[in-house]
Formats: structure tokens, C-alpha cells, sequence
């Protein structure tokens, strides 16, 4: 690394206004933050949808709670009813 061209590093402690704390490095002395991964509503679970045309209820409706285990499910039941109905 070439001398005089990076700046300083420091070992800092972040803080939220939600008063949780953390250490950290950074090129900043001091390090506030107004929202943290302990506060935000992603995180915690308490996040809402806002829905104002129900684009999430008809997307839902359409599409439901569709996983990969569901998916394999209805195939192989596809699969078994279509072994035990003769074809004409």
C-alpha cells in the first residue's frame, strides 16, 4: 500500500436512537444511526404491506403460497392420477 493516500481508521462504537450498540471500524470517529437491524420492521417482524388496490390480495388469490415442496406435491399427485385412469 502506497503511504499518505488512505485515510484514517478508526475502531468506533455505532449507536442507534434505539439505544442498541455495536463495535465497528470506520473512517468516521462516531457513528449514529436513526434506524438499525434491531428497530426496523423488516427485521423485526412487524412489518405491513399497504395495499391501496389490492394488488397483494389478487396476487395471493392467484398464486397463493406457492413453495417448491407444494409445487413437487401437486406434480406427483398429477402424476398418480393420471396412472390410474386408463386411457381410451
Amino acid at each position: 500500500m502506497r503511504e499518505g493516500i488512505h485515510p484514517e481508521y478508526f475502531d468506533v462504537d455505532v449507536r442507534c436512537a434505539c439505544g442498541a450498540t455495536w463495535k465497528t471500524r470506520s473512517t468516521k470517529k462516531e457513528l449514529r444511526l436513526e434506524i438499525c437491524s434491531n428497530c426496523h420492521p423488516f427485521f423485526t417482524g412487524k412489518q405491513k404491506l399497504i395495499d391501496t388496490e389490492g394488488r397483494v390480495e389478487r396476487f395471493m388469490k392467484k398464486h397463493g403460497a406457492q413453495t417448491v415442496a407444494r409445487l413437487k406435491e401437486r406434480q406427483k399427485q398429477l402424476s398418480e392420477t393420471s396412472k390410474s385412469t386408463p386411457s381410451v
